[in-house]
């Protein structure tokens, strides 16, 4: 049990780093593409973070949060990709 907490709390500065440079990523992107692919990979990674968190704090309701949320990206990028690709027809 010992390496799974040491592990995970050597995860969690990696995934604030990972954090912080998505949103500078989704601030800045020159394009709407960019933003929405570091959004959406931002998100990603809350739904993973979720993850390791309900490990460490044994919380079984995180994974099913976690769950839940990727699910909602999905659809998200779906609709985003949808709505991109319509605009960009000039439909």
């Amino acid at each position: 049990m010992d390496i799974v907490v040491t592990s995970i709390t050597f995860l969690i500065p990696i995934f604030l780093l990972a954090f912080i440079l998505y949103i500078i990523r989704a601030i800045k992107g020159p394009t709407i593409s960019d933003q929405v692919l570091a959004i959406d990979a931002m998100t990603y990674d809350v739904a993973a973070f979720l993850v390791v968190l309900s490990i460490y704090l044994r919380i079984p309701i995180l994974t099913a949060t976690a769950i839940v949320l990727a699910l909602w990206i999905y659809a998200l990028d779906i609709y985003i990709a949808k709505y991109l690709e319509k605009r960009e027809l000039g439909e």
